[in-house]
């Protein structure tokens, strides 16, 4: 469903608004292509899984909650940057939803969305006309 005038307006006045208040943040956002966001967490993370692993060695050797701490921080790299590389690659939900570019979902796929939401179209039709 297109935006009214009057919220197309409104929507563009926010939209200036944001640029004015924080320029960086804004071009930011702006970026048309999500895999670069989801790129720089996969740095991140390895970065971190780095930082994890230097702080177990650390740990066994001198202190072993650091060692503990080091692996978890490993751990928690580990699932950030499998995170993003799943969403990456289109595998996960952000990347996965119809008419994205980045999804790599097959077409029989996309008409079964298609056709559960008609019929979930249909049952709430079905269910506002009973009441």
């Amino acid at each position: 469903m297109p935006l009214s005038e009057h919220e197309q307006r409104l929507l563009d006045q926010i939209e200036q608004a944001l640029y004015a208040e924080d320029p960086k943040w804004a071009n930011t956002v702006r970026i048309r292509d999500p895999r670069n966001h989801y790129k720089r967490r996969l740095v991140k993370a390895s970065i971190g899984f780095v930082l994890g692993v230097v702080l177990l060695m650390v740990g066994v050797i001198n202190y072993i909650p650091l060692g503990v701490g080091g692996f978890v921080v490993m751990l928690a790299a580990c699932l950030w940057g499998l995170s993003s590389w799943k969403r990456m690659n289109g595998f996960g939900d952000a990347a996965a939803s119809p008419g994205s570019s980045a999804s790599s979902a097959p077409r029989l796929d996309r008409r079964t969305r298609q056709s559960f939401m008609q019929r979930m179209e249909e049952r709430w039709r079905r269910r506002h006309d009973e009441h």
